[in-house]
């Protein structure tokens, strides 16, 4: 059994989609404070918090769990500038408790959910994982001291873990059957597509003076589908005990700026996107790009979306479908 924290967010139900189609067996942990019910796709689930280490005892002792794929965190760089001590609790935390539930149980594979924020502005584009790591947030600097933590576990108590750095995951599920749903939204593409389908009335370009061709940031958008493969890659590696490296860069190593997601979007669309530009936002780096070759080369991990256009058709078609709209 593999227990997903985290399993009914976006990235984490996606690869739970993902572990059931390879024929695994998948518990969810979740408190649904983010996640949603509607996105589960396992009737094994554990309604609780990292910040109780009894929900994770229930966890534990309900299911034999032979592997962790650790997804359960907060994730808005905004908010963690405004609200430090919540990123800190939740997600540093959280994730202690969740080691030390993984310890007591002799739980000894993880796969850590990461980002490309432990980097914070690059010295040089594409950004290798041995880049020095100066994260520009709090967010960045949780996901940073957990990958130290991890490191100081498996030198301390045997822990084999990997921890995959996303980039900006984008798009929804080929197939329709869930997709990105974040209220309120945070992501790039869906609030663009959300001002196609009127539901807000312009895009905020947040800082028009990045030192990019355009001005404005440019990122490395990487499907969500993908990122859910890459995650059973690096769980099937640790199950053969194959040994890894510490960290994988998750992008497809080109970057897209947000005036040319603003014109895909009206490409995919059809419809004139109205947008204003708006002051930087705090602990935003002008440019993030991966080098994925790691990735490619020990997980056996190759991108199937490396076109936005592509990744924004998967986002327009669930935003306009049926089963979504039935959701909200």
């Amino acid at each position: 059994m593999i227990l997903v924290t985290g399993g009914a967010g976006y990235i984490g139900s996606h690869t739970v989609k993902e572990l059931l189609k390879q024929g695994y067996e998948v518990v969810v942990f979740d408190n649904l404070s983010r996640g949603r019910r509607e996105l589960l796709l396992t009737e094994q689930f554990v309604e609780g918090d990292l910040l109780d280490p009894r929900a994770l005892e229930t966890a534990f002792q309900g299911y034999s769990i032979r592997a962790v794929i650790h997804f359960a965190a907060l994730t808005s760089v905004p908010e963690s500038v405004a609200e430090p001590e919540k990123y800190y609790r939740n997600n540093v935390v959280g994730t202690l408790n969740l080691l030390d539930a993984m310890r007591r149980h002799e739980v000894a594979l993880l796969i850590f959910s990461s980002s490309a924020a432990v980097y914070g502005d690059p010295e040089r584009i594409p950004i290798p994982e041995d880049h020095p790591k100066r994260p520009k947030n709090p967010y960045g600097r949780t996901k940073l001291v957990m990958e130290e933590i991890l490191a100081d576990y498996g030198r301390g108590y045997g822990l084999r873990h990997v921890s995959l750095r996303y980039f900006n995951a984008a798009g929804s599920d080929p197939e329709g059957e869930i997709g990105e749903w974040h209220e309120p939204e945070n992501h790039l593409i869906p609030i663009v597509l959300e001002v196609a389908l009127g539901q807000r009335p312009y895009l905020e370009i947040y800082g028009t003076d990045y030192e990019t061709p355009d001005g404005t940031a440019v990122r490395d958008y990487v499907h969500v589908a993908d990122l859910a493969r890459a995650h059973v890659l690096a769980l099937q590696a640790l199950e053969k005990g194959r040994k890894l490296a510490p960290a994988y860069n998750l992008g497809i190593g080109r970057g897209y700026s947000v005036r040319e997601v603003w014109e895909v979007c009206q490409r995919v669309t059809g419809r004139t996107i109205p947008s204003r530009a708006a002051p930087r936002r705090a602990g935003d780096p002008a440019v993030l790009v991966a080098d994925p070759r790691l990735a490619q080369q020990d997980l056996g991990w190759k991108p199937e979306f490396t076109n936005l256009e592509a990744i924004v058709v998967t986002a327009w078609r669930w935003m306009n479908s049926p089963r979504f709209g039935k959701f909200r």
